[in-house]
């Protein structure tokens, strides 16, 4: 996997990813949040002992503020997703940017589409055909990211399949329709 679709994979699922967060992308935003809500407790608690702001709160809000503009206030300052929502927008686009070929970027569109990663917020219950086979859950993951799912070569019916694999979608003699249908 490149580092574009290391990055694409830990996009949240809305944004086209498998919502394997990074803990680098996720330190920041949990401590800002938990810092901005525990605010007034800490002032009420530390105000006969100390009248200094916390200077490691606010080094770590402006290096936010710097590198992706306002800061949240209000309401908002107290969660983690309002200061986690401009880093993520940060990535998409970078990953977004980076693909250049016309069916990697409809194969990110796809999936950052609405409802597209349902599948993986699913209960893997095999009882009621919910669970994914370990071959099945490798092809949606590398048709997500964009990755290939197999090694070109010519198929039964003389056609080309190139290592994306879509060619046994339509294909009549792929040895997988029958399972499909």
């Amino acid at each position: 996997m490149s580092d574009t679709q290391w990055l694409q994979a830990s996009l949240t699922i809305r944004e086209g990813g498998l919502g394997v967060r990074r803990v680098a992308s996720l330190a920041l935003p949990a401590f800002l949040a938990s810092a901005a809500s525990t605010q007034s407790l800490q002032a009420a608690i530390l105000r006969s002992h100390f009248s200094q702001p916390d200077l490691l709160f606010e080094t770590y809000r402006d290096r936010w503020s710097t590198t992706f503009g306002p800061i949240p206030t209000g309401d908002h300052s107290h969660k983690q997703s309002a200061w986690d929502r401009p880093g993520l927008r940060v990535d998409r686009a970078s990953v977004e940017r980076s693909k250049s070929d016309p069916r990697q970027k409809a194969s990110f569109l796809a999936a950052a589409a609405r409802h597209s990663g349902d599948w993986l917020a699913a209960l893997p219950i095999a009882s009621c055909g919910l669970r994914l086979d370990d071959e099945a859950g490798r092809v949606a993951v590398a048709l997500r990211l964009g990755l290939g799912v197999c090694a070109a070569h010519t198929c039964r019916c003389g056609s080309q399949v190139d290592t994306w694999g879509l060619h046994a979608l339509v294909c009549k003699r792929a040895p997988s329709r029958i399972t499909r249908h």
